[in-house]
């Protein structure tokens, strides 16, 4: 992934100093610089994932669990209240979601999943929201 960052930034490098040595180092700083950005933030999101209030660790949840239920109402349950109101002749107008900002949303908290997964399967996963449980699963 850092390739994907890097490779505009190695262009412009290569552009603005011809000494290939001095590229090179400057190109290997920046690489470091970079790969040490993730490792803190890999950092910062353990240290909340091992949070033992609701509120710090629950906040991927909870937004994954808004996006579930907006999900269900705009392509279950709205629709079906939709169809009663039509069937019955009822004068109220269910709510419309916006799908669109939902769907992005929904699509991240996917991609979070597939850290989690990553997670679980180098072994740092948790498995409750309990502090005890938190302590035994992350080896330091």
């Amino acid at each position: 992934m850092i390739e994907k960052f890097f490779a505009p930034i190695s262009n412009l490098i290569s552009k603005a100093i011809p000494d290939k040595t001095k590229r090179m180092e400057l190109e290997s700083q920046i690489r470091s610089q970079m790969i040490d950005l993730q490792k803190a933030q890999s950092e910062v999101n353990l240290a909340q994932a091992k949070h033992a209030s609701l509120f710090v660790a629950g906040a991927r949840p909870a937004i994954m669990w808004i996006c579930a239920l907006g999900l269900l109402w705009s392509f279950f349950l709205g629709p079906i209240a939709n169809w009663l109101v039509w069937t019955f002749s009822i004068d109220i107008v269910p709510p419309d979601i916006n799908t669109e900002g939902l769907m992005t949303l929904t699509l991240s908290m996917l991609g979070l999943g597939g850290m989690r997964s990553f997670e679980k399967f180098q072994g740092v996963a948790r498995n409750n929201m309990k502090e005890e449980n938190v302590k035994d699963s992350y080896k330091p």
